[in-house]
């Protein structure tokens, strides 16, 4: 290739396209997008239920397993990963959550200074393109001249609302904004859905550009590489094919390949643990000890009910007429089932009075399986998944050998920690207790999981450790700061390299406490002004 360009961005996933957008905004700036998997052409990234294709589909995911977890009785657990234009975004579960101010703040208050709630809201409403009647920006928290589509779901079944309605008999607040000066409640989720069409990333950023001259974006382009120069980065080496080509940066490389690719391109590169580089022969360009440390998941565990009689989304796939019905509604109206997020109500809520904020999130779904990505149950069931918000169990990416195309070591530790396992437990009980309440509990015939015979805490940590899952936001493995672990400052430079920065959920010093597309579009987009102010 031999090109030179002034910033090359390495992955096309929610961080990466927001940065093409807005380096490539002014005609002076050349840039190259890199991204390892394909174009996002398969119709099913498109359509909201279409996860269910595309996730475990190597064609769109890069089907990351982990090494066995301890914590989760030596499972191995599949990590799911966008592999296609636009990333996890164009298969994750268009749930659209930033998290709590607090987080934010705490970012701050470890000494990353511009990293505040109100350093940071102004890029979520850069973003935000919210649908919703109520006038945007009347309370500074929403704005709706952003291109990317942030809608209220467009069916609301009963059994959600009863859901809703038993959560508040527990002293749950209804919440009908998440995204708002309080997180706290319980209500349905806004999502990543324009008029039943999914938002990715790549729809919202990318492809309304692809026609500026400055703007190069190349798929299927393997990262083997960064280059160097001493300590500063001028170009990435990539495989596209049976081609190895290079290109230049005269500006920066900008690694937003996420928690996984990310510091497996420095290690590849020779950024890393100097000793453990060496011992694969990698020359050490700059010894970073924290690359690949501290990395941090949401996992969650399953509570399944039977219902009294035929009532969801189990029954209409396992029909003939009920499947029918599903394609008419989508084809006629871009509605119903095909069009709903991965879950469709949640609520944020604390597991003691005593938590300054909430600390778990349930995820609320008309519908039941013996794991995620699997074939719904034979009998009608509704699902309530609960998930610690912040964990305390921090795990490991490495890679084990210098090819570029064998996978990274991936160890979650998923309940490694003491209090992890406190709070898992006590959010089963609460799911107990909220689904035996009014409305919900006239229609529940029976907790078939884990079962009421479950009853101890040691009895349900064991089922959380027998059934556990990653509910797909790794971040952290980069993470930002001044400490001996910190990989970035926080104008996301990469420490004691020069023209290199990460700007993905892999930066984030702590998981914040929600869902991550939405916070990693934020750091895409502040990425990008940082980099235009610096340059």
């Amino acid at each position: 290739m031999n090109q030179t360009f002034d910033y090359i961005v390495c992955g096309a996933g929610s961080a990466g396209c927001v940065l093409a957008n807005r380096l490539s905004a002014n005609p002076g700036n050349s840039v190259l997008l890199l991204e390892a998997g394909g174009r996002d052409t398969n119709p099913w990234i498109h359509i909201p239920v279409g996860y269910y294709r595309t996730m475990h589909n190597p064609a769109t995911d890069w089907c990351y397993v982990t090494e066995p977890v301890p914590g989760f009785n030596d499972r191995r657990i599949k990590w799911p990963r966008g592999k296609v234009l636009g990333g996890c975004s164009s298969i994750n579960g268009l749930v659209y959550i930033r998290g709590q101010r607090e987080d934010y703040d705490h970012w701050r208050q470890l000494g990353n200074m511009g990293w505040g709630f109100d350093d940071v809201l102004p890029y979520f409403l850069r973003s935000e393109g919210q649908t919703r009647d109520t006038e945007p920006g009347d309370d500074g928290f929403h704005a709706s001249d952003g291109p990317l589509v942030v809608s209220d779901p467009r069916v609301h079944r009963p059994l959600c609302d009863d859901f809703i309605a038993a959560a508040e008999n527990v002293g749950v607040p209804r919440r009908d904004d998440f995204n708002g000066a309080v997180q706290e409640g319980v209500g349905y989720f806004q999502t990543t859905i324009d008029r039943g069409r999914r938002c990715s990333t790549a729809r919202a950023f990318l492809h309304p550009e692809k026609r500026r001259k400055n703007l190069k974006v190349i798929t299927g382009a393997h990262i083997e590489k960064i280059l160097f120069d001493g300590r500063r980065a001028t170009g990435v080496r990539f495989r596209q094919g049976n081609q190895v080509l290079e290109a230049g940066a005269s500006g920066e490389v900008i690694l937003s390949a996420g928690a996984i690719g990310s510091p497996q391109i420095l290690e590849l590169s020779g950024v890393g643990a100097g000793q453990e580089l060496q011992a694969l022969g990698i020359s050490c360009v700059h010894d970073l000890a924290g690359v690949g440390e501290n990395l941090q998941d949401h996992m969650q565990v399953r509570s399944v009910y039977k219902t009294t009689r035929p009532m969801t989304l189990n029954n209409e796939v396992h029909s003939l007429f009920g499947k029918a019905w599903i394609g008419i509604q989508y084809l006629v109206g871009r509605s119903g089932p095909m069009a709903m997020a991965a879950s469709h109500v949640s609520a944020f809520t604390r597991t003691t009075p005593d938590v300054a904020s909430p600390d778990i999130q349930f995820h609320f779904q008309p519908l039941s399986a013996d794991a995620p990505g699997k074939g719904l149950h034979p009998f009608s069931a509704y699902t309530s998944s609960v998930t610690q918000l912040r964990p305390e169990s921090r795990g490991t990416v490495h890679i084990q050998s210098p090819v570029a195309s064998e996978y990274p070591r991936i160890q979650p530790n998923y309940l490694s920690a003491q209090r992890d396992c406190d709070v898992t437990v006590a959010g089963l009980k609460l799911s107990r207790k909220i689904c035996s309440q009014p409305p919900i509990s006239a229609k529940t015939a029976s907790e078939y999981l884990p079962g009421l015979e479950v009853d101890s805490d040691t009895a349900l940590l064991e089922y959380a450790r027998q059934s556990g899952e990653t509910i797909y936001h790794p971040t952290s493995s980069c993470v930002m700061g001044t400490g001996k672990d910190a990989v970035v400052d926080e104008r996301l430079r990469v420490h004691g390299l020069d023209r290199l920065r990460v700007a993905d959920a892999s930066i984030m010093p702590t998981i914040v406490s929600g869902n991550t597309n939405a916070p990693t579009i934020m750091i895409g987009e502040k990425a990008a002004d940082m980099i235009l102010e610096d340059n």
